[in-house]
């Protein structure tokens, strides 16, 4: 496959800093909430506006235009973006010519309600509408309300290279789809993201070899579910494509996010196992344990399916680490259901899981279908149960790592002591350690010494 060159393109992050010698330039202030994919768009957002004249500022007191970037997937993420939108409203009155854009999942979902009935917002922009930004800015400098949430089966921002405001160049994010099309019943994501496709494999290789070319030392290639990567009918599926990044450069690790389980295959497992710059971690939700909740959900398995995914992952990459997401208190759960996914929580034997309790989601499958009929008070009970249980099987599996050597990729200080750095081992998992002479962005060999469920605790190896 022929790969394009990176040189064609033109290098945003250059010419960021070249505006920014412009003290006249308006400056753009991004905050993001949400998921790694929307962290992704935040970087492709600050490539447009840079390429029409705006400067990156890090002081939401210093902007000429926020924007917001959102996620919709739970309500609580919603009311924390409102509370944000009503202090950043307050600060609006006080600077005349400030605008205020809302953008991602939650922009889509909630469109005129937020400029037109609460005015909170002059912007509001849709993930498939980043390009027309600059316009929608100029509509509201002359005095128009601007809208456009219009979703595509087309755009994957391909050849945009995208700014990133990580400086310490560790690791990168590099988006592979948009959408989704698993149409899970409690999952809002196909209503505000549109349709999946798949971006051309060679806009990939040449964003990863800009990362790379720019020093970072990680790349996790992202999409909604990143098994159904299919680029022209079969040309390239997701396997091939995580083999052809791996080979890039042997000394730069590539991670993946979501993995679905209906779509897993033993092709990509086997590619893990072979290339060693393959992190050795895989992140497969299961959301409940139980059969009957997994049909209401319309997630297109079973238990017994993903145990057989399970299996196969234990069999080719024995210490592979393994996280979930899991939801209590879906509609109609009942407490053999719940008992169900406590089971197969102890028998998968997780590292670590994200837990949620059920969020009703307007618009989707279950709330136009089914009853949200589990009681408060019973999701509370029930997710407390599966965190505990969590906090059990988490603090087995680093038990286990004591006493290991591993080779951690040094990201940052420790929160509690700039004496301390962190990082992660190829399983994801956190390591702090005293820095010595290490730095950021080093690889370093490092023992562990004792643990908590949430972290590793050791020293460099001499």
């Amino acid at each position: 496959m022929k790969v394009i060159k990176s040189e064609i393109y033109k290098t945003s992050n250059k010419k960021n800093e070249e505006i920014k010698e412009h003290n006249d330039a308006p400056k753009l202030y991004i905050e993001t909430y949400g998921c790694q994919m929307n962290v992704s768009d935040s970087e492709v957002v600050n490539s447009i506006m840079i390429d029409n004249g705006y400067a990156l500022t890090d002081d939401v007191k210093a902007a000429d235009v926020i924007f917001i970037n959102t996620c919709a997937v739970r309500d609580n993420a919603e009311q924390r973006i409102r509370n944000r939108l009503q202090a950043l409203n307050a600060m609006k009155k006080k600077r005349k010519g400030l605008i205020i854009g809302v953008l991602g999942c939650m922009a889509e979902r909630l469109k005129e309600k937020l400029v037109q009935e609460e005015q909170m917002v002059d912007i509001v922009a849709g993930p498939d509408s980043y390009r027309t930004l600059p316009q929608l800015v100029k509509q509201v400098e002359i005095g128009q309300k601007a809208i456009n949430v219009l979703l595509s089966r087309d755009e994957t921002y391909a050849e945009i290279s995208p700014v990133r405001k990580d400086a310490n160049n560790v690791t990168a994010f590099v988006s592979i789809t948009r959408g989704c099309d698993n149409m899970c019943a409690f999952c809002v994501v196909p209503f505000t993201r549109g349709r999946e496709r798949s971006r051309n494999p060679e806009s990939i290789l040449r964003e990863v070899r800009e990362v790379i070319s720019e020093g970072y030392k990680e790349v996790t290639l992202l999409g909604q579910n990143v098994d159904k990567y299919n680029w022209n009918e079969g040309e390239v599926n997701f396997a091939q494509l995580l083999k052809l990044t791996a080979e890039l450069d042997p000394k730069v690790r590539v991670r993946f996010s979501t993995s679905y389980p209906q779509d897993f295959t033993d092709e990509v497992i086997k590619i893990m196992a072979y290339h060693d710059n393959i992190c050795k971690y895989i992140h497969l939700p299961v959301q409940s344990g139980s059969n009957n909740m997994l049909e209401k959900m319309k997630r297109g398995y079973t238990r017994e399916w993903y145990l057989n995914r399970i299996n196969a992952i234990r069999k080719y990459i024995p210490d592979c680490a393994i996280s979930t997401d899991m939801i209590s208190g879906f509609c109609g759960e009942t407490e053999d259901d719940h008992r169900d996914t406590l089971k197969l929580m102890e028998e998968v034997g997780y590292d670590f899981a994200y837990m949620f309790k059920y969020s009703e989601r307007p618009n989707t499958f279950a709330a136009r279908n089914f009853e949200d009929d589990i009681s408060e008070e019973t999701k509370k009970r029930r997710l407390s149960e599966v965190i505990a249980l969590q906090q059990k099987l988490s603090l087995k599996s680093n038990e286990k790592d004591v006493g290991k050597v591993f080779e951690v990729l040094v990201e940052g200080f420790s929160k509690k002591s700039q004496d301390r750095l962190f990082g992660r081992n190829s399983q994801n998992k956190v390591i702090v350690f005293d820095k010595i002479d290490a730095k950021i962005g080093d690889y370093v060999n490092v023992i562990v010494k004792s643990c908590t469920s949430a972290t590793l605790l050791g020293e460099i190896e001499k």
